[in-house]
Formats: C-alpha cells, sequence, structure tokens
C-alpha cells in the first residue's frame, strides 16, 4: 500500500508552536490533507508523549510514529524515529544528566554529540539522522564536513532534506548514495498550509508504526514532495538584514558581512550544496515532486489578500467535498477533473506539475516567492 507520511512536527511544548498543535486538531488535519502517517515530534516530552497515548488508535486510521527532534552539543539538530513510545521514555533515561530541559521543551538541547545521541538512539532501536540537514543554522551541513564529523562511527538511517533542499541537492554529495531522503513539513501548527507542506509517499506492505520505521531504513520511499527549492528563506546566499543576495565569490570578497548594511551574510543552501558536491553527477533518486499549498494557490488564483479570506475557504472547502483531501488534488487527480470545479486553479496546478513556474529564490531569512505567469490570460500574483 502507498501511504503519505509527516515524520516531522512540533508540539505545544516547542518555540512559536501554535497551542491548537493537539492530537484531536492534528488527526483532523491529517485527514484534510490526505496524511496517512503522521509522526508526533518532540516524543522526548515526557507530558507530550502521556497526550498521545489515547490517540495512537484513532477512528481517522491515521498511524501514529513516535518521532522527536534534539539539539547536540554542536547545536546540530537530530531527527529520530522510534515504534514505540516507551523507547523514548527509554532514551530520555539514557540521557538523563545531559539536559536540563526535558520537562520543559519539546526540542530538548543534550549535551552530546550526534555520535553519542546515534549510539543512544540505535541502542533503543529508533532510526536517526540529521534534521533539515542543509538549513544554515542548527544543521548538519551547516557546522559538520559531513556525516563522519557530526556522527563518528555510529552511522545514520536517513537524511532529512529541509525547506530550502530537495533531492537534486543531495544526490550530488557522495557520501548520501545509500542514504534515503525525508522529506517533512516540521509544522508548528495543525492546518493545511503548514501540516503536510512537505511529506514522503511510503510502499508499506501493513499500516503500522514498526513497518513506517522499516520502510524509511530500507529505503521504500515511492516519492518525496515539498517546496521549490527557491521558496525557502534560506537558499541563496545573502544578508541577514536586508536581504540582498550574493553570489559566494562576491560574499568572501566582502568577508561574509554587506556592504550595505554591516550585516551578516549567510551561506545558502544552493552554495552549500555544490560546495558539496565535488563536480559529481547525480545518482538517480526517486522522483521529487514540487507542491505548493492549495489554499495558497488559491488564493494566488483569487488574487485575495490571503487564504483565509470567506471566498478562499468556501473554495478549498468545495476541493476537499469534492475530492476528499488536498494531496489528492496536488498530485494525483487529473487535471482535467480539477478544471470542471475551478479553472483557474487547475491550470496553476497544471503549471506546477509541469514546473512552469517563475521563482524568485529566497536568502537570508526571507522566504522567496513564486508567480504563475499566464494562467488563463491572466498574470497571477505572487505568494
Amino acid at each position: 500500500m502507498l501511504v503519505n507520511a509527516d515524520l516531522h512536527i512540533h508540539s505545544p511544548y516547542s518555540m512559536a508552536v501554535s497551542r491548537f498543535m493537539q492530537p484531536e486538531q492534528l488527526l483532523a488535519g491529517c485527514v484534510t490533507k490526505g496524511i496517512h502517517v503522521l509522526g508526533t515530534g518532540d516524543a522526548l516530552h515526557p507530558v507530550w508523549r502521556k497526550t498521545w497515548e489515547p490517540f495512537l488508535e484513532n477512528d481517522a486510521g491515521i498511524v501514529i510514529v513516535p518521532t522527536a527532534e534534539v539539539e547536540d552539543e554542536r547545536r546540530v539538530h537530530h531527527l529520530i524515529i522510534a515504534e514505540d513510545l516507551s523507547q523514548f521514555a527509554a532514551l530520555q533515561d539514557l540521557m538523563e544528566g545531559t539536559c536540563k530541559s526535558f520537562s520543559t521543551s519539546g526540542r530538548p538541547h543534550v549535551y552530546l554529540s550526534g555520535e553519542q545521541i546515534a549510539r543512544y538512539a540505535h541502542e533503543v532501536g529508533a532510526l536517526i539522522g540529521p534534521a533539515h540537514a542543509f538549513t544554515p543554522w542548527t544543521a548538519m551541513y551547516a557546522y559538520c564536513t559531513g556525516v563522519a564529523d557530526c556522527y563518528g562511527a555510529e552511522p545514520i538511517d536517513f537524511l532529512e532534506l529541509g525547506l530550502s533542499a530537495d533531492s537534486s541537492y543531495g544526490a550530488v554529495i557522495a557520501e548520501l548514495d545509500a542514504i534515503p531522503f525525508l522529506t517533512n513539513s516540521d509544522a508548528h501548527s495543525p492546518y493545511p498550509d503548514k501540516l503536510g507542506r512537505e511529506f514522503n509517499r511510503l510502499r508499506l506492505s501493513h499500516a503500522s508504526s514498526k513497518d513506517v520505521l522499516a520502510g524509511v531504513k530500507n529505503g521504500a520511499i515511492e516519492m518525496n514532495a515539498g517546496f521549490f527549492p527557491e521558496e525557502g528563506k534560506y537558499n541563496r546566499t545573502a544578508c541577514t538584514r536586508c536581504f540582498v543576495q550574493y553570489t559566494l565569490d562576491q560574499a568572501m570578497d566582502h568577508a561574509w558581512r554587506c556592504p550595505a548594511d554591516g550585516g551578516i551574510i549567510k551561506k545558502g543552501v544552493f552554495d552549500r550544496a555544490k560546495e558539496l558536491s565535488g563536480g559529481g553527477n547525480p545518482l538517480p533518486r526517486p522522483p521529487y515532486v514540487h507542491v505548493l499549498p492549495l489554499g495558497q494557490i488559491i488564493q494566488t488564483m483569487e488574487k485575495a489578500s490571503s487564504p483565509n479570506t470567506k471566498k478562499c475557504k468556501a473554495i478549498y472547502a468545495s476541493f476537499i467535498a469534492t475530492f476528499e483531501n488536498e494531496i489528492a488534488v496536488l498530485i494525483d487527480i487529473p487535471v482535467a477533473d480539477i478544471h470542471a470545479l475551478h479553472p483557474k486553479v487547475a491550470n496553476a496546478i497544471a503549471a506546477l506539475r509541469n514546473g512552469t513556474v517563475t521563482l524568485h529564490p529566497g536568502g537570508g531569512g526571507k522566504y522567496g516567492t513564486f508567480s504563475l505567469e499566464k494562467v488563463d490570460g491572466d498574470v497571477a500574483t505572487e505568494r
């Protein structure tokens, strides 16, 4: 069976997370979005583990997989995936004394190396890999030269690409040849524009957390889906204050300080991936499908101020009522069927599927934008 999985979200116990990130709302959001497998996020937090216990079996039929993100002593973030919540309780016991915030922070900072964290994760039977590996803050390739520099002799089970990268960024890096790539939302709210904005399509024998872990470890990933990398806010090398973009050579010439305002120039994911590639050729990977949240597409085509206007929400609701969930509309439903409901949205989705989208890359902390040129004779506005 094919399932859509989002394995990296957060709880209200993490910073800047909606108080509505609760199991009931998340399950409802999964049904609307078309997510069949959901990571709990923040499973190292004892209260959050307890909160999920009544929902592991649920009427929505969503497979719940315990997951957590942890920050190591070098500020690198790691994603951990387990079969059972008890494995995170055991992992917390192993790391006791290395962290002051297990009971207060959903994403704890532990004073351990990546190698030590990975060893503990494997000891309890969990999987581990770098979270949003290319992001220039709190990521493996921001602070480490590579996998061995981060994890020592301990292997990793996957690599999460993050919002500013797609498979093409990692497919040219030789050390990642045998490592499965994951694409997850890192959602901080349960609404469809955040939950499942990036996801994985896995082929499983059974709908269970055990099979999800086996599928990830064995590379049973049929498809990755997510944003165009250019939409990420750290895709290009740019000033973190005024967001002016620079080539890598220009940034080095300026000693990583913006000549306009003295702000720090942050190396973009695009340039970092090129550095790591060594000029190699990309190896085959599962298809990566570029998607945008349906609400943003509707907003763009209706030239609305927000996807939450009354008109946009009504159009969105009509799509869900007709086609059951958002991911089906974005990826699976024939464009002709979508056209019968809303021609402009259908043409926009066709443009996304064909890759005929004009992209304006982000950088320095500012999200990129897109435009859909000449859809039904109109020029669509940018997000």
